[in-house]
């Protein structure tokens, strides 16, 4: 198989759950690495997840992994791993149980698949209670067992929706680790997380989205440079916060200046921080105004998304 054909390929796809937008219009290739989904609630990051591993038909447009169709089922599930953030097992099972058999079930012999799910247990840290009840387990312990169906059968995409959920901060630590390795390895690897601070140092690539649409897609360096064509956001605590608002408001290139709930804190939006920060040193000078912080807000992959989306939410 060529390089080219080791590509994730959405091409024009649309879902709609009867008059309900899922996502509308996706196109975008992804190669190997960390991609990270990022998005409100109801944003379509879960639609795509979805269509990614074949769980639902796009309404419209088609979807390729390595050139493979969810249409081709045997083929294109072994290439795929998918670990969701719902907790839903078979009553009764246990850790080992929870991989072992559906390896089974896809065609895996005895010892193959017995192989497979104790490098999967070792793997995600959960081989010393693979034998308990998986109802026993802890939040954490169970989102790391479904790491580990997810990749015991050496899958070359590995889709995660909130991975990091539930996790302490070790264990946290240790997954995080875990996608980057197999990253390294070739893999492509799909996270979606609220946690942004950790998607940000991790991803090689983004997938911002709002609405059903995606709104900015690639490195986060060339998102970054996108982000940097629009106004900058400046966030400035200081002692008297409408008199700085109303400052800013009379220079050209201020394009906002928005009172923060605190009441000692502007969020201003420049398209010339330099001239911006004349200002602050002008104000501080005349003893009119004293600037406690000054900080750009605009450092993360939250801040970005807020620019593009142009809202006060978070992610999640």
């Amino acid at each position: 198989m060529t390089p080219d054909n080791r590509q994730i390929v959405f091409q024009n796809v649309s879902k709609f759950y009867g008059e309900v937008l899922g996502v509308n219009k996706v196109s975008f290739s992804l190669g190997p690495g960390i991609t990270s989904l990022v998005g409100p609630n109801g944003s379509g990051k879960t639609t795509l997840m979805n269509l990614l591993t074949g769980l639902i038909k796009p309404s419209q447009g088609s979807i390729r992994v390595f050139g493979l169709s969810p249409n081709q089922p045997i083929e294109f599930f072994r290439e795929v791993g998918y670990c969701t953030q719902f907790d839903s097992f078979p009553p009764g099972t246990n850790g080992y149980d929870f991989i072992y058999w559906p390896l089974r079930l896809h065609g895996f012999g005895d010892q193959q698949a017995a192989k497979l799910t104790n490098e999967a247990l070792e793997r995600a840290g959960m081989a010393q209670v693979a034998r308990r009840k998986v109802a026993g387990y802890s939040k954490g312990m169970r989102q790391r067992i479904r790491l580990a169906q997810a990749i015991a059968h050496h899958p070359s995409v590995l889709v995660l929706d909130e991975p990091l959920n539930g996790l302490d901060p070790m264990a946290r630590a240790e997954s995080i680790a875990l996608f980057e390795a197999l990253a390294k390895q070739g893999m492509h690897v799909i996270i979606s997380s609220h946690i942004l601070e950790e998607v940000d140092r991790i991803s090689d690539r983004v997938v911002l989205m709002s609405s059903g649409y995606v709104v900015a897609e690639g490195e986060i360096r060339e998102v970054r440079r996108e982000v940097r064509d629009h106004p900058m956001q400046i966030l400035v605590r200081c002692s008297n916060a409408s008199k700085l608002a109303s400052a800013a408001f009379e220079l050209d290139h201020v394009v906002e200046a928005k009172i923060l709930n605190d009441g000692q804190s502007v969020l201003v939006r420049t398209r010339d921080a330099e001239q911006f920060s004349l200002l602050l040193n002008k104000i501080v000078s005349s003893g009119l105004v004293e600037v406690d912080a000054v900080a750009p807000a605009d450092d993360d992959v939250n801040s970005i998304y807020q620019y593009l989306i142009g809202s006060d939410g978070g992610p999640a």
